[in-house]
């Protein structure tokens, strides 16, 4: 049990934490409501900017933004990491970038507005030919502070358990080490074990745990609406991506022999093997079964982040169309609307990790099944 538990946390940091910078490059970074004083302006005339108050929250950006005082932003400012073809690698605060207005540069950077058309809410450069351009950016953005802050606390979490057993493995464990087992158990021995036959779950549970947790308190955090929490990690297509690129490795790279023989060589009528269109159609599967998991996870979560904040800007869009006294009434109702639905988002915390494990662990199962246990089951 000692070992599992190390192993997840070490896999975490190891593997998890360069999410950050795989889609550090191309994240949409929409900066903070404060960033883009253009809206700013054209909410006094237009009302209420929904659109920009539900995806700046939704979305990527530069900077955790955290209040006002006084019109003044009170943020957390990120450090912005580009290398630019004419300048070189470039590092400097998001804050820089993040207060310009209209027109404004920082050493030939700034943030295209969310309605541009060339790599809208993405920081971009003018170069010397007065072209926009983007240069290579992993900036650490507020997914990649997610994705590193979420890996240290699972390792903050797990290995002082791990430590513990390792010292006294015959101790009593406390209660902090049978919470831990506990949860390490619910997942080992109701999602790995059924799935994958035999010992060789012993060779993915590290991973398949480590993806579990990492979702599950991803989901949590991404719940809680101040910093350092209130990141949707798992809202960004590029971090399922990810992780649905790591379980098709673990799929396709321990596969059996005799799972690429059913993929390349199936058991169909010879006629069907001189035209090759059932190998054809086998390969497209295997790619097909982690786009769903990258998929599923991805909307399920950024839906629900969505609606919590439809409800939300509810209150201000009727106030501005119906007065202040509409405006309470909404906000009484889109409050406890909203209430309910981050219980509910809670259990799909939950939900969302246990399905994106099982399907992994049952996509890996059916890679590690030889030929004598196909038959077995095939007879019962």
């Amino acid at each position: 049990m000692n070992k599992v538990i190390k192993y997840c946390s070490l896999i975490a940091l190891l593997t998890l934490s360069l999410v950050g910078i795989s889609f550090g490059q191309d994240a949409v970074a929409a900066p903070e409501p404060e960033s883009q004083p253009i809206e700013a302006e054209k909410e006094g005339s237009k009302g209420f900017d929904a659109k920009s108050f539900i995806f700046s929250h939704t979305g990527d950006s530069y900077c955790f933004h955290i209040t006002e005082i006084k019109g003044e932003p009170i943020c957390v400012w990120l450090p912005v990491i580009v290398k630019s073809k004419e300048q070189g690698w470039c590092v400097f605060s998001s804050k820089h970038v993040c207060e310009l207005k209209e027109g404004e540069t920082y050493r030939n950077f700034f943030i295209q507005p969310m309605d541009a058309e060339f790599k809208p809410g993405k920081l971009v450069e003018i170069n010397q030919a007065g072209e926009i351009v983007r240069p290579f950016d992993i900036s650490f953005t507020k997914n990649a502070f997610g994705v590193f802050f979420c890996c240290a606390f699972l390792l903050a979490f797990f290995l002082p358990a791990a430590r513990k057993y390792k010292k006294d493995p015959m101790a009593q464990p406390t209660k902090y080490q049978g919470m831990i087992e506990w949860l390490t158990s619910m997942v080992l021995d109701g999602i790995i074990k059924p799935s994958i036959q035999g010992d060789k779950y012993k060779k993915f549970a590290p991973y398949l745990l480590t993806v579990f947790f990492f979702i599950f308190f991803n989901n949590l955090f991404g719940l809680i609406p101040f910093f350092p929490f209130g990141a949707n990690v798992t809202g960004n297509l590029s971090i399922t991506l990810v992780l649905a690129l790591i379980t098709y490795f673990f799929v396709n790279a321990f596969g059996t022999k005799h799972y690429w023989k059913d993929i390349l060589w199936p058991d169909v009528p010879i006629f069907l093997k001189a035209i090759p269109l059932m190998p054809i159609i086998e390969l497209i599967s295997t790619i097909t079964k982690p786009f769903a998991l990258m998929i599923r996870l991805f909307a399920n979560i950024l839906a629900g982040h969505i609606i919590i904040m439809v409800l939300m800007a509810l209150i201000f869009i009727i106030g501005g169309m119906y007065g202040a006294g509409m405006g309470g009434a909404m906000a009484i109702i889109s409050i406890f609307m909203s209430i309910f639905m981050t219980a509910l988002e809670m259990l799909v915390a939950y939900i969302q990790a246990y399905v994106f494990t099982m399907l992994s662990a049952i996509f890996i199962g059916l890679a590690q099944e030889e030929p004598e246990t196909k038959a077995i089951k095939t007879t019962k």
